[in-house]
């Protein structure tokens, strides 16, 4: 970073959509669609403090909006602190690409260099899947996660808004949200969510008291006794299940029927949850 911006430019040439200029401070707004949410006050007053000394060392990126004003694709917290330092100008990178370009970059971009909390990363790659229809691999492929993790970040966003809220405010950790996702029922997630917060259960205390949630819960549907399924059904089931679980992101069961078919029911914890799904297919559907 002690380079200079000459040096940073040098080493990522424009091409023939972008173009470096200084554009005033104000002429700036942040994207609706940044994932980011928070920013930590005193970093982006250090940042600040180092960009009235130093300037800002490396370029935002924007994109042109109608009437001489611009849209951050990357870079927030840089134009954040230029604020801050009160500069008039900032040096910018405007690029001419499409909105879902810009979207995918702004994601990334965030996923690769920011500190977000995990919900934070959770909307960034669910944004990736839902409004570019990317797979999980592919979004795990550009943000350096593997699938598996890209899922699991994904499923955090089934929680209910309270415990969401205290994964975002650091009261609880990644882990116990998944934790939380071993009982599908929302109200027994937000009394754990709270009482794990206050109690400042362990991740493995949390599962412990999850699964013994989950198993009191009654069964609404009883399910077919696995030992009857053909090895070849049960595998199939596992398969399902998994698979348009990941794809989902809800709580399902798969059962066999007679033939080759197979019974897949879908359980949501309140009307918001299914519509969200419905929402979500929607606009996958209308992006392919």
């Amino acid at each position: 970073m002690g380079r200079g911006l000459a040096a940073i430019l040098s080493a990522a040439p424009l091409d023939d959509r972008e173009e470096f200029r200084q554009i005033a401070v104000e002429l700036i707004a942040p994207s609706p669609q940044q994932p980011r949410h928070s920013f930590d006050q005193e970093a982006l007053v250090a940042l600040a403090e180092s960009i009235r000394h130093r300037g800002v060392l490396q370029p935002v990126l924007v994109k042109a909006l109608a009437g001489g004003r611009y849209e951050l694709i990357a870079g927030e917290r840089r134009w954040r602190a230029a604020r801050i330092a009160q500069l008039d100008t900032i040096p910018a990178i405007v690029r001419r690409r499409d909105d879902a370009a810009s979207l995918e970059l702004a994601l990334v971009e965030n996923m690769a260099r920011e500190d977000l909390n995990p919900i934070e990363e959770a909307r960034a790659c669910a944004a990736l899947v839902e409004e570019l229809g990317l797979t999980r691999e592919e979004v795990g492929v550009r943000v350096g996660r593997s699938r598996v993790a890209v899922t699991n970040l994904i499923r955090l966003l089934d929680l209910p808004d309270e415990a969401l809220a205290q994964i975002e405010r650091g009261e609880l950790s990644e882990g116990h949200g998944r934790a939380l996702l071993l009982t599908p029922d929302h109200a027994q997630r937000r009394f754990l969510a709270r009482a794990a917060a206050q109690g400042r259960w362990s991740v493995r205390e949390l599962e412990t008291r999850a699964r013994a949630a989950a198993s009191e819960r009654p069964r609404s549907v009883p399910e077919r006794p696995r030992s009857r399924w053909h090895p070849d059904q049960a595998a199939a089931v596992a398969a399902i299940a998994d698979e348009l679980g990941a794809a989902l992101g809800c709580e399902l069961s798969v059962t066999p029927e007679r033939g080759p078919g197979y019974r897949v029911q879908l359980r949501f914890g309140s009307l918001d949850e299914a519509l969200s799904l419905a929402g979500r297919l929607r606009r996958a559907r209308d992006a392919a």
